[in-house]
């Protein structure tokens, strides 16, 4: 009984050192070095910008298909011009008297052949009362055919004198504006001889050269920005249209058009523009590589939150750059991401975060 008394007291006195002391300092919030995404874009002079030359991506040199004299001019440099509009005319005598001659072969053709059948018809009688050999008929028979044949070779001739009769007038083919004349009336045209350039105004595109050290910079439906030499001020914005798949032996450069997409009444045909590339990259969150680490095979980050806790994501990186990493998919703008230190932290640590500036950033 003594000894379980004992015990008690001892026991007793043991609680009451116990809350006699003082209680355990808290641990202090664990300083980070952490980034604002979003701060980190790409830099105006990071971008590449090829100079070119605004064109359509229509030209159309038209000509007339028959040789002639021109007769009347209606159309000018700087007219707007729809489909078929009748643009220039030659002498149209020529060719009205050759479908005439054509016309009138038809109907010689046709007089013979009406002919060379009766014939036909006659020898087979006169065969069937055996008044001819066969060989006579055969021979009838292979002369119609060759009136035939000359029937349809003068049908042809006289289908191709019509149609230049018609070619005579020299109409537009398609809708846009007149930007070259060669012709007065009293001159004379061959076939083929450019006549009228039009453009299409409603496809306008630059047209640049890549050097060959930055072909691999640029592919076919990349966004870009147009600047106009006349108008630094306004970016348009732009695709590219089609890349050449050799170079020019002139520049050793490859051609490439890029197609405005939204052109406007300021934009004339033969300025001269910039194409600015990079357009996609200047929107690409950037991250210091610091701040990316690997576990398991995924690229992680530490998002630090309002309340200064650390929590890991998962993200979708992208090209590797001077400045730092590309981050695709998995970061928002104006979240705070540690970019020091990253291997010691721990998921859910209480931090403090400092921010770096980016003037700090770019100075390291």
């Amino acid at each position: 009984m003594k000894l379980k008394n004992i015990l008690s007291g001892l026991t007793v006195i043991l609680l009451l050192q116990a809350c006699d002391k003082p209680p355990e300092k808290a641990v202090p919030p664990r300083p980070a070095l952490v980034m604002v995404v979003g701060e980190a874009s790409t830099e105006a002079s990071e971008k590449m910008t090829l100079v070119g030359e605004v064109k359509s991506r229509y030209e159309s040199n038209q000509s007339f298909r028959i040789a002639g004299k021109i007769i009347q001019r209606k159309a000018e440099v700087g007219d707007v011009v729809k489909k078929g509009q009748v643009l220039v005319k030659i002498d149209a005598t020529d060719s009205r008297l050759t479908a005439q001659a054509a016309n009138a072969d038809i109907l010689a053709a046709k007089a013979n052949y009406a002919l060379a059948k009766a014939d036909v018809e006659r020898q087979r009688q006169l065969l069937t009362k055996k008044f001819i050999s066969q060989s006579a008929l055969d021979s009838q028979e292979a002369q119609l055919k060759i009136v035939a044949a000359r029937l349809k070779q003068a049908k042809a001739q006289a289908a191709v004198a019509n149609n230049q009769s018609h070619y005579t007038k020299l109409t537009a083919d398609r809708d846009g504006i007149i930007t070259s004349i060669n012709a007065e009336p009293g001159q004379v045209v061959q076939v083929g001889e450019m006549i009228v350039q039009i453009v299409d105004t409603q496809q306008i595109e630059v047209q640049a050269a890549i050097p060959e050290s930055r072909m691999n910079e640029v592919k076919v439906n990349d966004l870009v920005a147009i600047r106009l030499w006349a108008n630094q001020t306004k970016a348009y914005k732009g695709k590219v249209r089609e890349i050449a798949p050799a170079a020019s032996e002139a520049t050793r450069a490859f051609d490439m058009r890029v197609a405005f997409m939204d052109v406007d009444e300021q934009v004339g045909l033969g300025m001269t523009a910039g194409v600015v590339f990079g357009m996609e990259s200047a929107q690409k969150i950037t991250v210091p590589s610091s701040a990316v680490t690997q576990v398991k095979g995924r690229s992680i980050v530490w998002v630090i939150d309002d309340k200064g806790i650390a929590k890991q994501r998962e993200v979708d990186i992208g090209s590797f750059a001077e400045k730092g990493i590309a981050v695709n998919k998995g970061l928002v703008v104006g979240e705070m991401v540690a970019i020091a230190g990253v291997h010691t932290l721990v998921q859910g640590q209480q931090v403090k975060p400092t921010i770096q500036k980016v003037s700090d950033r770019r100075g390291q």
